[in-house]
C-alpha cells in the first residue's frame, strides 16, 4: 500500500467524523428545542387542567343554584295553585251568598230577582282590577 492511499483513507475518515460531529451538533439543537417545547406544552396542559377544574366547580355551583331555584319555583307554584283553588271555592260560595241575598232583598221589596247573576270569572276579574288599582295607588304614595 502506498502512503498516499493511507492518507486518503484517514482524510475520508476525518471528513466523515467531522460530518458526524456537525450532525450531532444540529441534532442536539433540535433536541433542546423539543425539550423547550415539551416544557411549554406541560405548562399549557397544567393551565388547561386548572381551567377545567374551575369550570367543573362553576358548573356544580350552577347546577346547585338551578336545583334550588327549581325547588323554590315548584313550591311557589304549588302554593299558587292551592290559593287559586281556594279562591275559586270562595268565589263560588260568595256567588251563592250573593244570589241568596239578592233573592231575599227582592222578596222583601216584592221585586223579582234579576235574570243573570255575575259569574265567578267576572267577579274574579273585577277583584283583580280592584287589586291592581290599589297597588298602583300604594306605589304612587310610596314614590
Amino acid at each position: 500500500m502506498s502512503p498516499h492511499y493511507g492518507m486518503l483513507v484517514e482524510s475520508m475518515v476525518s471528513l466523515l467524523l467531522l460530518l458526524t460531529i456537525l450532525y450531532c451538533v444540529r441534532l442536539n439543537g433540535r433536541l433542546r428545542m423539543l425539550r423547550a417545547d415539551e416544557q411549554s406544552l406541560r405548562a399549557t396542559i397544567a393551565e388547561l387542567i386548572t381551567a377545567t377544574e374551575i369550570a367543573e366547580r362553576a358548573i356544580g355551583g350552577l347546577k346547585a343554584t338551578m336545583r334550588e331555584g327549581e325547588e323554590t319555583l315548584s313550591a311557589r307554584l304549588g302554593r299558587a295553585e292551592q290559593l287559586s283553588a281556594e279562591l275559586e271555592q270562595r268565589i263560588l260560595r260568595a256567588e251563592a251568598v250573593l244570589d241568596k241575598i239578592t233573592r231575599i232583598a227582592g222578596a222583601a221589596r216584592g221585586v223579582e230577582p234579576p235574570a243573570s247573576v255575575p259569574d265567578a270569572r267576572a267577579v274574579a276579574a273585577a277583584a283583580q282590577a280592584f287589586a291592581e288599582r290599589a297597588r298602583a295607588r300604594l306605589s304612587g304614595l310610596a314614590a
